[in-house]
């Protein structure tokens, strides 16, 4: 279950000279009750990972813009923040259908042995003490 936040701007007409332009109260909740619809036919009909797919080319925003334009003209129509409210159940079945049964590609052996004096810091500092004592 996902929560979107979505960001819209009004646009000015062509011949307009203010550089301001208000939607009435009545069109601001025609709007919103507009992207809400929008929003959960997008986003409540497919997963997840087809969501995020729906998100990058920013196509949300886009049918939002197409379909307010008869109630008042947007710009700049964007999905700002998308909160995930809960997690999807995760499937282990579906996991390895995915990546099958790992293709027996376990890697390969290292060509040259690792030389004895190749240890990180941390085991170094607790060898040292250790001989100190």
């Amino acid at each position: 279950v996902v929560r979107l936040f979505v960001i819209a701007f009004t646009k000015r007409r062509q011949d307009q000279v203010k550089t301001n332009c208000y939607a009435q109260t009545a069109q601001i909740r025609k709007i919103r009750k507009k992207m809400v619809e929008i929003m959960t036919k997008e986003a409540g009909t497919v997963q997840l990972r087809e969501l995020v797919k729906k998100l990058i080319p920013e196509s949300i925003g886009k049918e939002i813009e197409k379909q307010t334009q008869g109630i008042f003209p947007l710009k700049d129509v964007l999905i700002r923040k998308v909160k995930l409210i809960k997690k999807p159940k995760f499937d282990i079945t579906k996991l390895m259908e995915l990546h099958g049964d790992g293709d027996g590609d376990a890697g390969v052996e290292m060509v040259r042995p690792e030389a004895e004096d190749a240890m990180n810091t941390l085991s170094a500092d607790i060898k040292a003490a250790d001989d100190d004592e």
